[in-house]
């Protein structure tokens, strides 16, 4: 693969970069153990320090960080500026609780055990994060405030299209006084992430992406076997129900749709309506998408990005006259998008069958299923028809009936009267397609450790 910036609205190409070397990556594999070596050994108090330096470096040069983001992946500025103060809050969540979180806990021996029974969470040691683009900063604070507050150490295999970002990672941790080695930014190929895994001294793997990326490194962590986690595709389900506020529903469907282009996994991505209100919510929804504005990232009144590349635009149209093609009705929304960039222009799919396969596409962009449910059961049932389950929103009037609804859809994550929502201090991961494990909180932090038993048992005890 090859690394380079490509400004995905003017489709310059900014700069290029060498992939690493087979030797180079063994050199970082052996100089992060050693790194990890002293790492693990260092106080809560000295990575906390850290970690909310990082913080606050962030917030300091919120503006170039965020230039850079709009710049590699067309982020709108605005939404660029906002992931940078996530990660910083992601940082800083973790300088104030990761020693809590990691905390000893001491296990209620009952008669059947015998001593002091208490479990310690030590570091595993060398990690490997492969992460996405579509939130270059973000997705990486979240595997390394958690796991280098742990005790690990991480090396970074970060999308090609976003190479600049990724080096700013490994440059703010170092400003932030993280010792050389203890995270480090490599362009690797896809095929050295095997050569990753199979080396002995690499302990386990984080991966963002796609299904099939997922499934691939799945595969060589369970061969090799070392732990994983992955966070991979969402569709997430928007379920209105008839006594939703439509004003501010559908306000929250284009919201929860458009943001960051609709390249987001937990994007609102399939609306469920029941009967009673779906030509309403329909007609309003169509006319929010069309309010939305496609332009310069860089320009503030800009609403709607151009996608990532123009490969991945390209993919998505071809993806909408597919679904078209197996019968469904795609209607294109709001004015032309520019010609120039990589945009794509708002489209709502409706009359998606169950016979269509694009009924359980990912459709990462500017693209909307709307479906329409006969009842609050059908609704479910739609909601939970689908290969995916990472997150999902529930729509309505009755908060209590709305937890209940909750209760039903089968995925890692649902929120009542908004989108799936990101914020430092709620878990974040799911179920099926959508991979496995939790990133953030508790759950985060405790992936990758070992969750060690010292029972001190009496030695004068009678056999």
């Amino acid at each position: 693969m090859s690394y380079a910036t490509t400004n995905p609205y003017t489709g310059e190409v900014i700069k290029t970069f060498p992939e690493t070397t087979d030797a180079e990556v063994i050199a970082a594999i052996e100089n992060a153990h050693a790194a990890f070596l002293s790492w693990k050994k260092t106080a809560f108090v000295e990575r906390a320090r850290i970690m909310q330096k990082a913080a606050d470096i962030l917030r300091k040069d919120i503006d170039a960080y965020a230039k850079l983001l709009t710049l590699e992946m067309g982020k709108v500025i605005g939404e660029a500026k906002a992931e940078v103060e996530l990660s910083a809050n992601i940082f800083e969540y973790y300088a104030r609780n990761a020693r809590a979180l990691l905390a000893p806990e001491r296990l209620p021996v009952e008669d059947i055990a015998e001593g002091e029974a208490v479990i310690v969470h030590d570091p595993l040691g060398v990690l490997l994060a492969v992460e996405p683009w579509n939130f270059p900063y973000y997705q990486v604070a979240r595997i390394i405030a958690p796991q280098l507050s742990a005790g690990n150490t991480i090396l970074l295999k970060h999308a090609g299209i976003v190479p600049q970002s990724a080096a700013a990672c490994e440059k703010l941790m170092l400003e932030a006084g993280l010792p050389k080695g203890v995270f480090q930014n490599l362009y690797t190929a896809h095929a050295q992430i095997e050569l990753i895994l199979n080396h002995p001294l690499v302990r386990g793997v984080a991966l963002t992406g796609s299904e099939g990326a997922g499934a691939v490194v799945a595969s060589l962590a369970g061969k090799a076997m070392k732990k994983s986690t992955l966070e991979l595709g969402g569709a997430d389900a928007f379920v209105v129900l008839a006594d939703a506020d439509l004003e501010k529903t559908v306000k929250w469907g284009v919201f929860g749709r458009h943001w960051n282009g609709g390249q987001v996994c937990v994007s609102s991505k399939r609306m469920i309506i029941v009967k009673e209100i779906y030509d309403q919510y329909l007609e309003r929804y169509t006319a929010g998408v069309a309010g939305l504005h496609a332009g310069d990232p860089f320009d503030p009144a800009t609403t709607l990005a151009p996608l990532s590349s123009q490969g991945a635009a390209d993919e998505l149209k071809d993806k909408i006259r597919q679904a078209v093609a197996h019968g469904a009705t795609a209607t294109e929304v709001g004015p032309k998008v520019p010609r120039q960039g990589a945009f794509v222009q708002p489209t709502i799919l409706t009359n998606v069958t169950e016979d269509n396969p694009a009924r359980y596409w990912e459709f990462f962009g500017p693209v909307s299923m709307l479906f329409r449910a006969n009842d609050e059961d059908d609704a479910v049932r739609i909601a939970n028809d689908s290969p995916f389950g990472l997150g999902g929103s529930v729509f309505t009037s009755d908060l209590k009936h709305g937890a209940k609804v909750a209760q039903r859809i089968s995925t890692g994550m649902v929120f009542i009267n908004h989108p799936t929502m990101v914020k430092a201090d709620l878990p974040f991961g799911g179920i099926r397609h959508s991979g496995y494990g939790r990133e953030l909180l508790g759950l985060g932090i405790k992936e990758f450790v070992n969750h060690k038993l010292i029972d001190v048992v009496d030695i004068n005890a009678a056999f």
